[in-house]
Protein backbone atom coordinates (compact mmCIF):
# COMPACT_ATOMS: atom_id res chain seq x y z
CA UNK A 1 0.00 0.00 0.00
CA UNK A 2 1.25 3.53 -1.24
CA UNK A 3 3.08 6.04 1.43
CA UNK A 4 0.81 9.03 0.98
CA UNK A 5 2.85 12.61 1.80
CA UNK A 6 1.38 15.62 1.88
CA UNK A 7 3.46 18.79 1.07
CA UNK A 8 2.21 21.76 3.13
CA UNK A 9 3.20 24.83 3.87
CA UNK A 10 0.49 27.75 3.89
CA UNK A 11 3.71 30.38 2.82
CA UNK A 12 3.64 30.91 -0.82
CA UNK A 13 6.99 31.29 -2.47
CA UNK A 14 8.70 28.18 -0.49
CA UNK A 15 9.48 25.71 -2.71
CA UNK A 16 6.79 23.12 -2.30
CA UNK A 17 5.66 22.51 -5.81
CA UNK A 18 9.49 22.60 -7.23
CA UNK A 19 10.07 19.96 -4.28
CA UNK A 20 6.79 17.93 -4.64
CA UNK A 21 7.27 17.72 -8.70
CA UNK A 22 11.34 16.95 -8.78
CA UNK A 23 10.44 14.96 -5.58
CA UNK A 24 8.26 12.23 -6.89
CA UNK A 25 10.28 12.07 -9.87
CA UNK A 26 13.55 11.32 -8.26
CA UNK A 27 11.73 8.88 -6.25
CA UNK A 28 10.26 7.62 -9.38
CA UNK A 29 13.87 7.51 -10.81
CA UNK A 30 14.82 5.30 -7.75
CA UNK A 31 12.55 2.40 -8.92
CA UNK A 32 9.16 3.14 -6.90
CA UNK A 33 6.66 3.71 -8.93
CA UNK A 34 5.06 7.36 -7.71
CA UNK A 35 1.48 9.18 -8.23
CA UNK A 36 1.76 13.15 -7.93
CA UNK A 37 -1.20 14.85 -6.91
CA UNK A 38 -2.13 18.36 -8.02
CA UNK A 39 -4.27 20.07 -5.27
CA UNK A 40 -3.42 23.39 -5.79
CA UNK A 41 -6.00 25.13 -8.32
CA UNK A 42 -2.79 27.20 -10.09
CA UNK A 43 -2.04 23.62 -11.19
CA UNK A 44 2.12 24.15 -11.82
CA UNK A 45 2.84 20.91 -10.27
CA UNK A 46 0.83 19.27 -13.68
CA UNK A 47 2.19 21.26 -15.81
CA UNK A 48 5.91 20.79 -14.15
CA UNK A 49 5.49 17.43 -15.53
CA UNK A 50 4.35 18.25 -18.88
CA UNK A 51 1.12 17.75 -18.49
CA UNK A 52 -1.25 20.32 -20.14
CA UNK A 53 -4.31 20.85 -17.71
CA UNK A 54 -6.54 22.32 -20.21
CA UNK A 55 -6.24 19.26 -22.01
CA UNK A 56 -7.79 17.08 -19.11
CA UNK A 57 -11.44 15.95 -19.32
CA UNK A 58 -11.16 14.78 -15.43
CA UNK A 59 -9.47 16.73 -12.69
CA UNK A 60 -8.77 16.18 -8.89
CA UNK A 61 -11.96 18.69 -8.84
CA UNK A 62 -14.51 16.38 -10.33
CA UNK A 63 -13.43 13.70 -8.29
CA UNK A 64 -13.47 15.72 -5.12
CA UNK A 65 -17.41 16.35 -5.84
CA UNK A 66 -18.29 12.89 -6.96
CA UNK A 67 -17.95 13.27 -10.72
CA UNK A 68 -15.99 10.60 -12.90
CA UNK A 69 -13.80 7.63 -11.72
CA UNK A 70 -10.28 8.39 -10.06
CA UNK A 71 -8.97 5.61 -12.61
CA UNK A 72 -9.99 7.74 -15.54
CA UNK A 73 -8.49 11.16 -13.98
CA UNK A 74 -5.04 9.39 -14.22
CA UNK A 75 -2.29 10.71 -16.35
CA UNK A 76 0.87 9.22 -17.28
CA UNK A 77 3.78 11.25 -17.95
CA UNK A 78 7.23 10.56 -20.06
CA UNK A 79 8.90 10.17 -16.66
CA UNK A 80 9.88 6.92 -14.84
CA UNK A 81 7.44 5.65 -12.76
CA UNK A 82 5.78 8.93 -12.32
CA UNK A 83 1.86 8.95 -12.73
CA UNK A 84 -0.46 12.39 -12.18
CA UNK A 85 -4.15 13.69 -10.87
CA UNK A 86 -4.18 16.68 -12.71
CA UNK A 87 -5.53 20.21 -11.51
CA UNK A 88 -7.82 22.33 -12.93
CA UNK A 89 -8.50 25.99 -12.12
CA UNK A 90 -12.47 24.79 -11.20
CA UNK A 91 -10.43 23.27 -8.04
CA UNK A 92 -10.35 27.14 -7.18
CA UNK A 93 -14.30 27.33 -6.47
CA UNK A 94 -14.20 23.68 -4.88
CA UNK A 95 -13.71 24.41 -1.49
CA UNK A 96 -17.08 26.61 -1.42
CA UNK A 97 -18.66 23.45 -3.11
CA UNK A 98 -17.65 21.37 -0.88
CA UNK A 99 -18.58 22.68 2.33
CA UNK A 100 -22.05 20.94 1.26
CA UNK A 101 -21.17 18.01 1.14
CA UNK A 102 -21.32 14.72 3.42
CA UNK A 103 -17.86 14.39 4.87
CA UNK A 104 -16.36 17.08 3.37
CA UNK A 105 -12.53 17.03 5.20
CA UNK A 106 -12.13 13.11 3.80
CA UNK A 107 -13.41 13.49 -0.14
CA UNK A 108 -9.75 12.96 -1.34
CA UNK A 109 -8.66 10.05 1.26
CA UNK A 110 -12.14 8.34 -0.71
CA UNK A 111 -10.39 9.06 -3.97
CA UNK A 112 -6.76 7.85 -3.28
CA UNK A 113 -8.24 4.94 -1.46
CA UNK A 114 -9.18 3.70 -4.58
CA UNK A 115 -5.48 4.14 -6.01
CA UNK A 116 -3.00 3.79 -3.31
CA UNK A 117 -2.50 0.34 -3.35
CA UNK A 118 -1.09 0.82 -7.65
CA UNK A 119 1.88 2.62 -6.28
CA UNK A 120 4.67 2.67 -3.38
CA UNK A 121 4.48 6.62 -2.56
CA UNK A 122 1.67 9.07 -3.80
CA UNK A 123 2.58 12.64 -3.19
CA UNK A 124 -0.21 15.80 -2.78
CA UNK A 125 1.38 19.43 -3.56
CA UNK A 126 -1.15 21.41 -1.74
CA UNK A 127 -2.22 25.03 -2.02
CA UNK A 128 -0.84 28.17 -0.20
CA UNK A 129 -3.41 28.17 2.26
CA UNK A 130 -4.78 26.38 5.04
CA UNK A 131 -8.16 26.06 3.80
CA UNK A 132 -10.36 22.74 2.93
CA UNK A 133 -8.50 21.19 0.15
CA UNK A 134 -5.22 21.08 2.68
CA UNK A 135 -7.48 19.57 5.34
CA UNK A 136 -7.98 17.48 2.45
CA UNK A 137 -4.92 16.28 2.40
CA UNK A 138 -4.22 16.42 6.00
CA UNK A 139 -7.10 13.87 6.28
CA UNK A 140 -5.83 11.59 3.32
CA UNK A 141 -1.46 11.73 4.19
CA UNK A 142 0.36 9.40 6.57
CA UNK A 143 2.79 12.08 6.65
CA UNK A 144 3.56 15.84 6.35
CA UNK A 145 6.53 17.39 4.64
CA UNK A 146 7.05 20.83 5.42
CA UNK A 147 9.03 23.05 2.98
CA UNK A 148 10.85 25.98 4.48
CA UNK A 149 12.90 29.03 2.76
CA UNK A 150 16.09 29.76 4.33
CA UNK A 151 15.19 33.29 4.82
CA UNK A 152 14.00 36.06 7.68
CA UNK A 153 10.72 34.74 7.76
CA UNK A 154 11.35 31.08 7.51
CA UNK A 155 9.04 29.99 10.75
CA UNK A 156 6.49 32.96 10.37
CA UNK A 157 3.09 30.64 10.25
CA UNK A 158 4.28 27.28 11.43
CA UNK A 159 2.74 27.39 14.80
CA UNK A 160 -0.11 27.97 12.91
CA UNK A 161 0.30 25.11 10.36
CA UNK A 162 1.55 22.82 13.88
CA UNK A 163 -1.59 23.76 15.25
CA UNK A 164 -3.79 22.88 12.20
CA UNK A 165 -2.13 19.12 11.93
CA UNK A 166 -2.79 18.58 15.88
CA UNK A 167 -6.36 19.33 15.32
CA UNK A 168 -6.54 17.13 11.99
CA UNK A 169 -4.99 14.29 14.12
CA UNK A 170 -7.42 14.55 17.23
CA UNK A 171 -10.45 15.45 14.60
CA UNK A 172 -10.12 13.06 11.69
CA UNK A 173 -6.66 11.62 10.67
CA UNK A 174 -5.38 10.12 14.39
CA UNK A 175 -2.30 8.43 12.39
CA UNK A 176 -0.92 11.61 10.91
CA UNK A 177 2.90 12.04 11.57
CA UNK A 178 5.77 14.55 10.56
CA UNK A 179 8.05 13.32 7.64
CA UNK A 180 10.60 15.68 7.67
CA UNK A 181 11.50 19.51 7.46
CA UNK A 182 12.70 20.14 4.18
CA UNK A 183 15.22 23.42 4.10
CA UNK A 184 14.95 24.83 0.10
CA UNK A 185 16.62 27.90 -1.30
CA UNK A 186 19.56 26.77 0.97
CA UNK A 187 23.00 29.15 0.42
CA UNK A 188 25.63 28.00 3.18
CA UNK A 189 27.80 30.98 2.96
CA UNK A 190 25.21 33.34 4.34
CA UNK A 191 24.90 33.92 7.63
CA UNK A 192 21.79 34.17 8.07
CA UNK A 193 21.32 30.78 6.41
CA UNK A 194 23.20 29.42 9.52
CA UNK A 195 21.01 31.31 11.95
CA UNK A 196 17.39 29.60 10.05
CA UNK A 197 18.77 26.53 10.01
CA UNK A 198 19.37 26.82 13.50
CA UNK A 199 16.22 28.51 14.58
CA UNK A 200 14.51 25.19 12.35
CA UNK A 201 16.57 22.59 14.14
CA UNK A 202 15.07 23.91 17.70
CA UNK A 203 11.98 24.30 16.56
CA UNK A 204 11.61 20.56 14.90
CA UNK A 205 14.48 18.50 16.72
CA UNK A 206 15.33 15.44 14.78
CA UNK A 207 12.92 16.23 12.11
CA UNK A 208 14.82 18.18 9.37
CA UNK A 209 16.24 16.56 6.44
CA UNK A 210 19.82 16.00 6.04
CA UNK A 211 19.98 16.83 2.54
CA UNK A 212 18.93 20.95 1.90
CA UNK A 213 18.03 21.75 -1.76
CA UNK A 214 20.32 24.45 -2.98
CA UNK A 215 19.49 27.65 -4.64
CA UNK A 216 19.68 27.01 -8.44
CA UNK A 217 18.85 28.80 -11.72
CA UNK A 218 18.35 25.49 -13.31
CA UNK A 219 15.78 24.88 -10.53
CA UNK A 220 14.08 27.86 -11.90
CA UNK A 221 14.00 26.69 -15.49
CA UNK A 222 13.05 23.01 -15.78
CA UNK A 223 9.01 24.04 -15.11
CA UNK A 224 9.39 25.84 -18.33
CA UNK A 225 9.77 23.01 -20.10
CA UNK A 226 8.09 20.86 -18.07
CA UNK A 227 10.54 18.67 -16.75
CA UNK A 228 11.60 17.61 -13.26
CA UNK A 229 15.04 18.87 -12.57
CA UNK A 230 16.72 15.60 -12.92
CA UNK A 231 15.37 15.11 -16.87
CA UNK A 232 16.37 19.01 -17.57
CA UNK A 233 19.65 18.82 -16.32
CA UNK A 234 20.79 15.64 -14.07
CA UNK A 235 23.58 16.86 -13.60
CA UNK A 236 23.07 20.39 -12.15
CA UNK A 237 23.33 20.39 -7.87
CA UNK A 238 19.27 21.03 -8.06
CA UNK A 239 19.14 17.75 -9.64
CA UNK A 240 21.64 15.70 -7.23
CA UNK A 241 19.60 17.82 -4.46
CA UNK A 242 16.83 15.90 -4.99
CA UNK A 243 18.34 12.56 -5.94
CA UNK A 244 19.84 12.44 -2.13
CA UNK A 245 17.01 13.54 -0.81
CA UNK A 246 14.44 10.66 -2.53
CA UNK A 247 17.47 8.24 -1.09
CA UNK A 248 16.92 9.83 2.64
CA UNK A 249 13.48 9.24 2.45
CA UNK A 250 12.94 5.73 0.77
CA UNK A 251 15.56 4.91 3.58
CA UNK A 252 13.76 6.17 6.46
CA UNK A 253 16.77 8.94 6.70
Amino acid sequence: MGKIIAVVNQKGGVGKTTTTVNLTSAVGAAGKKCLLVDLDPQGNATSGVGIDKRQSALSVYELLIGKGEPEAALKTTPFRNVDVLPSSIQLAGAEIEMVELSRRESRLKAVLAALRERYDYVFIDCPPSLGLLTLNALCAADTLLVPIQCEYYALEGLSQLMATVRQVKRLYNPQLELEGVLLTMFDGRLNLTQQVVAEVKRFFPRKVFATPIPRSVRLSEAPSFGKPINYYDKHSKGALAYDKLAQELINGR
